[in-house]
């Protein structure tokens, strides 16, 4: 049996998990471990019994509990003298289970049980496979044993971190084991067909974390605080009864955005919990991805909107830096919290490589006040809205050169509109462009940005020049966008422009992200919805990244040519705003479809394939587990189409 991974995800705290419950430490692709804040508080956690690796009988299923049976290797003649059950549960900061042994014969009997245990405290960005080496002078790895268990340590300068591990009942002996990592045992008697059950616990403790922190007592205390949070987000949701699949679809995605939830600090300091981008490997907060989550919530969940504003606000630019891709105004791309973002060797501390953020930031600013009516927050964030709209028209580009502008990043980002991925701006042969990119998309939303911002000075901060003046900016912007952009012989916009003004000619879903923003002509709206739902473009699980029959298309690839959720959200949405009302049911219906083999999930990306009878969608290779914007994305196709 290949040992999958699964994972269990609780804030800015996850685990990665194989089939029996066991973390092996190995470095690669995939995660393997307890993670908390960017770094890796458990490398091993192994299970032995009398010496050997015991065999699955049931194994670790997908879900929120981590939950399997083990029994010791024998023969169809010798039935197991024991069965081994374990649960386990991700906690803030903490990782608990339960191991209950219990024997299976009339006689007793007595079993070693074992638990090799380590911390290798590596960073997240050393386990992501982008084949590169991070020099770590003067770190020093320490191993205290306590009364209960054992503490792990790490230091490096200022840098310290560690991970405490305790049991009840305590275990009769710490064991080296000559790798650094340490072996907790126990012997337990066990009554003829009794039970003995022990509670394992850890607490880890990133660097600068001082809270004092409550460890639940076992993993049925941990779902039950999940089920609380989770309430919170679905109660009082007015779900379609006419479409009970869609309403399944929308309860799912809401717990796991109860699940996703990461504390930030607002622009005063005041604590906030706001929506990650996504476990594994962006459980942390990214400017794209919590406006894009937040703005989907909005009608049905309007605090995680306010949170992100105020969190964005607080990390916004005031000075310039160029390995961060700061400018003044600007709003944060990524946020890490980290020993290589510490250290600087990586830029994501806080790092500003995003053309769309800024303008996202106002679009949720102007929807979050016509939604809610709470004019206090946006007086509260005039000075940071204000700062938004100069970098837009200055460091931005839309006054220098009529778009949105953005560079590749050396140190970082090639791209930085919501298709990040190397050689995702692309010609239709395939061939990608130099130097400077305006990005279509990226237009969209500043159009979009200047006209709510707009509404915003004129209704709340009174300043009707202001006002005038931004929406003068974006009707010049919306000209200029239909003449550059519109490929006459395609009736279709092109993906983006290169720095002398050429068209990026590859056949994009980032055109219905125009339609969402509002930003073409009603007549070039309704030409490119349709060609949205044409079979190039439309594979029947939703709409491609590119339009298949171009040399660019891969249906395999992260950008183009697979199907994204959250993509095709926005693209409903548009659809609706220009009328197109069965076009996005048709997306919607697509969409929901696909959330039905995986427990009404959502995945981040699916692979573009053509979608065949009594199939399943191909998930997309090196796809991530939990996507906030997808477990948003059935609340966009909600607004969208209500229940029909």
């Amino acid at each position: 049996m290949t040992d999958r991974h699964h994972l269990l995800v609780h804030g800015a705290t996850f685990a990665a998990v194989g089939d029996r419950g066991d973390i092996s430490g190995v470095r690669g692709g995939s995660p393997d471990g307890l993670f908390v804040r960017d770094a890796r508080h458990l490398s091993r956690w192994q299970l032995t019994v009398d010496g050997a690796v015991p065999e699955v009988l049931t194994p670790v299923a997908d879900g929120d509990a981590a939950r399997c049976v083990l029994v010791p290797r024998g023969g169809r003649q010798d039935p197991p003298a024991h069965t081994v059950f374990r649960e386990q549960a991700v906690g803030d900061s903490s990782f608990v289970e339960s191991v209950r042994v219990t024997g299976n014969r009339p006689e007793p009997s007595t079993i070693r049980l074992a638990l090799t245990v380590d911390a290798d405290f590596t960073d997240q960005f050393e386990l992501r496979s982008d084949h590169r080496t991070y020099v770590k002078a003067g770190a020093v790895r320490s191993r205290h044993v306590l009364s209960d268990g054992i503490e792990f340590v790490y230091r490096r300068a200022e840098w310290r971190s560690c991970t405490t591990v305790t049991a009840d009942p305590a275990p009769d002996a710490v064991e080296e084991t000559g790798t650094g990592a340490r072996r907790l045992v126990w012997t337990l008697d066990l009554e003829p067909y009794g039970t003995t059950e022990l509670l394992l616990r850890v607490i880890a403790r990133p660097h600068g974390d001082r809270r004092t922190l409550r460890v639940p007592r076992d993993p049925a205390a941990v779902h039950r605080q999940l089920r609380i949070r989770e309430e919170e987000f679905t109660e009082s949701v007015a779900f379609p009864t006419g479409w009970p699949e869609l309403a399944a679809t929308c309860v799912r995605g809401l717990s796991d955005l109860a699940a996703l939830q990461v504390p930030a600090s607002g622009p005063d300091g005041e604590e906030l919990r706001v929506p990650a981008a996504g476990a594994p490997w962006f459980l942390t907060l990214l400017g794209r991805d919590a406006l894009l989550t937040s703005l989907f919530t909005l009608p049905y969940r309007p605090r995680p909107a306010a949170a992100t504003l105020l969190a964005l606000a607080a990390a916004q630019a005031t000075g310039t830096g160029v390995s961060r891709v700061a400018q003044p105004g600007k709003i944060v791309h990524e946020v890490r919290h980290g020993e290589l973002a510490h250290f600087g060797q990586v830029p994501f501390r806080r790092y500003y490589g995003s053309v769309d953020a800024t303008p996202l930031f106002l679009v949720l600013l102007g929807a979050y006040v016509e939604q809610t009516g709470d004019t206090a927050l946006a007086r509260r964030l005039e000075p940071h809205a204000r700062a938004a709209v100069g970098w837009m028209l200055d460091h931005g580009g839309l006054t220098s050169r009529g778009y949105l502008v953005y560079r590749a990043d050396e140190g970082g980002l090639a791209n930085q509109n919501w298709k990040d991925s190397p050689g995702a701006i692309c010609c239709a042969d395939g061939t990608r462009p130099t130097g400077a990119v305006m990005a279509a998309g990226a237009q969209g939303y500043a159009y979009d940005a200047l006209r709510r911002t707009a509404g915003v000075a004129r209704a709340v901060w009174a300043d009707e020049t202001y006002a005038a003046l931004l929406e003068q900016a974006a009707a010049d912007l919306r000209d200029r966008f239909q003449r550059d952009f519109w490929m006459r012989e395609r009736s279709f916009p092109a993906l983006a422009l290169d720095g002398q003004g050429r068209q990026i000619d590859a056949l994009a879903s980032d055109a219905g992200h125009l339609l969402w923003s509002g930003l073409l002509d009603k007549e070039y709206g309704e030409a490119v919805g349709r060609r949205l739902l044409e079979p190039d473009f439309f594979s029947g699980w939703g709409v491609r990244t590119v339009a298949s029959g171009q040399p660019a298309y891969h249906p395999l690839s992260y950008h183009r040519g697979s199907v994204w959720p959250h993509d095709n959200a926005l693209i409903a949405l548009g659809l609706a705003r220009y009328g197109l009302h069965d076009e996005a049911r048709t997306v919607a219906h697509a969409l929901i479809d696909a959330a039905a083999p995986t427990g009404r999930r959502l995945p981040e990306v699916l692979a573009g394939y053509r979608r065949a009878p009594d199939t399943a969608p191909v998930p997309c290779p090196h796809a991530g587990g939990r996507l906030a914007r997808s477990a948003a994305a059935p609340l966009a196709l909600l607004t969208a189409v209500g229940g029909a």
